[in-house]
């Protein structure tokens, strides 16, 4: 009951401006994000695709947020340093974590990890989506995915697939393969995919499911030759190389990057960066850059990437059980 002698008029406006308090604090702080440069941290060394790919976006997000964007580079154990760094980092939206499909296949890859990669990042925005390249030496004497599966069946075990580590993307796409096709192919892991790029030219290995940034120009100079793109429709850099999917139905994999947070960072922040996020992808210029290298926008909601990462590490799950990798 209210006071007799405090007004209900006047109890009720109070009542209503302290429910809205909590609101108009939220949009305060909205507003006043952010008053300081923002760090993004990443977990390979510079001068990777990765690297490549964000640096095509940084300066026009950070143009649109009014701050520098200042990246650090955390290498190591396939990114899980930077993602224990961001994930114990305060909160407040000045520390994000730029994750890349690794993250989704770390989750199953290593066994005792000190966090919960689903549980404890709030995803803010992808930013782009990019296949792999089926690729092959061209000494090998397939020019189709179905004659490269008839040649393998042919020579089980005779043929040497690189990648870039044991469970980096290259080499888990790789695996799915074998998985959905049954070949006996020879994984041969390498410290990074720089070298098995350059054994795959020199015709040390034979096949390799590489980045399409990385592989794409010795692709069209004729050093390499694709059999398919990983992802299930073809791509605009290459549109004369199908999909692996045309061949091997339900075949579907490909490389992703974008931002996440400290789970607990407010909503009002996660959105805000969203939004430039989004923005910044809708530049024609930013987006003709990246479908130079064969990327794909990723433009939406927190909980578009989140559902994203969620779907990827269910299906590399399986995949590493299949397959037994372990880690370097």
């Amino acid at each position: 009951m209210t006071n007799p002698k405090f007004p209900r008029r006047q109890f009720l406006h109070l009542a209503a401006g302290a429910v809205a308090l909590p609101v108009m604090l939220q949009i305060a702080r909205a507003q006043a994000y952010p008053a300081r440069p923002v760090r993004v941290v990443v977990g390979f060394a510079a001068g990777g695709t990765s690297g490549l790919i964000f640096r095509i976006v940084d300066q026009w997000f950070s143009e649109r947020l009014g701050q520098p964007i200042v990246i650090e580079n955390k290498p190591g154990a396939a990114g899980n340093i930077a993602t224990q760094t961001v994930i114990a980092a305060p909160p407040d939206g000045y520390t994000l974590l730029f994750v890349p499909t690794a993250s989704a296949i770390n989750a199953t890859l290593y066994e005792r990890l000190p966090f919960n990669f689903l549980r404890d990042v709030a995803p803010v925005a992808g930013l782009v989506q990019m296949p792999n390249l089926m690729t092959v030496h061209p000494s090998v004497p397939a020019t189709t995915v179905a004659e490269f599966i008839a040649y393998a069946k042919a020579n089980p075990g005779r043929i040497s697939m690189g990648s870039g580590g044991n469970g980096s993307p290259a080499h888990v796409i790789g695996e799915h393969f074998k998985m959905m096709t049954g070949v006996n192919l020879v994984h041969v892991p390498y410290r990074g995919g720089a070298p098995a790029l350059t054994d795959l030219i020199g015709g040390q290995i034979q096949v390799a499911f590489i980045d399409m940034a990385a592989s794409i120009e010795y692709i069209r100079t004729s050093k390499l030759r694709a059999l398919a793109v990983t992802t299930a429709t073809r791509s605009e850099a290459l549109p004369d190389v199908p999909a692996i999917g045309d061949f091997v139905p339900g075949f579907e994999a490909s490389q992703w990057v974008g931002l996440c947070a400290p789970k607990t960072t407010p909503t009002e922040i996660v959105d805000r960066l969203n939004k430039e996020v989004n923005a910044a992808l809708a530049d024609p210029k930013i987006k003709a850059r990246l479908a130079d290298l064969g990327g794909t926008v990723l433009p939406g909601s927190p909980a578009h990437f989140g559902k994203l990462i969620a779907d990827d590490t269910a299906k590399w799950s399986k995949v590493i059980r299949f397959s037994g990798a372990m880690p370097d």
